[in-house]
């Protein structure tokens, strides 16, 4: 999953990209409004954003009233210090899906990520499971006919990509932009390894390639849990 993390303080920042790491989590930093808006207004494809409110450039809140004006569905989770009920409430007409005030712990932050990521996605449970594969992201857990499998990290994030939107095309540089943030480098066939990986963990039909197109993981449609 790709987070746009739009956060200003730099050692916040720097904390949360640390903390969503584990959650295999692939996670964008700005920290000046203007910016988040522009990229939201671009092709990116975001899963969620975090978004602070009292930032430079451009308040968060009219980033978000903008991003939703403009038809921007992407889960907004807003991350501030404004504590008041008013402040609550005008974040959530604005458009927020969930609120979260500062400071926070950790593991609140994460459980109301993948709750949000699961309601955007119409799942009871975060939990995929198709052709024999589950896939638990609370846990970081893998398995294949009961079995566990061990993904590297850009590994686990294509096959929850994958089970989670079957039969959807996916092309290259689109399935680029969900594994790898802005600052990392990326070799020219690393999309292209990584699902060669994915095949031979499980099978070689996992996930079919539609030449000069992209990839797909074909029906049956997965089985959600819960």
């Amino acid at each position: 999953m790709r987070i746009l993390l739009v956060e200003d303080d730099p050692s916040l920042a720097a904390g949360i990209r640390l903390a969503l790491k584990p959650e295999h989590f692939t996670v964008d930093l700005l920290a000046d409004g203007r910016q988040a808006l522009a990229a939201l207004k671009g092709n990116e494809p975001f899963d969620a954003v975090i978004l602070d409110l009292g930032l430079p450039g451009l308040d968060g809140m009219r980033v978000l009233e903008a991003t939703r004006r403009r038809g921007n569905r992407v889960p907004v989770l807003v991350l501030t210090a404004r504590d008041g009920i008013d402040d609550r409430i005008a974040g959530l007409d604005a458009g927020a899906d969930d609120y979260l005030v500062k400071p926070f712990q950790v593991a609140e932050l994460k459980a109301r990520l993948r709750a949000l990521l699961r309601r955007s996605q119409g799942q009871a449970s975060s939990v995929l499971e198709a052709r024999g594969i589950r896939l638990d992201p609370a846990t970081h857990s893998v398995s294949y006919r009961g079995e566990p499998v061990s993904l590297s990290r850009r590994e686990f994030t294509l096959l929850q990509e994958f089970l989670a939107h079957p039969g959807r095309v996916f092309t290259r540089d689109t399935l680029t932009r969900l594994v790898y943030g802005w600052d990392e480098e990326v070799e020219s066939n690393a999309i292209e390894v990584h699902v060669h990986h994915l095949r031979r963990k499980f099978f070689p039909e996992l996930i079919r390639t539609l030449r000069g197109i992209g990839y797909v993981l074909d029906s049956p449609v997965p089985d959600r849990t819960g």
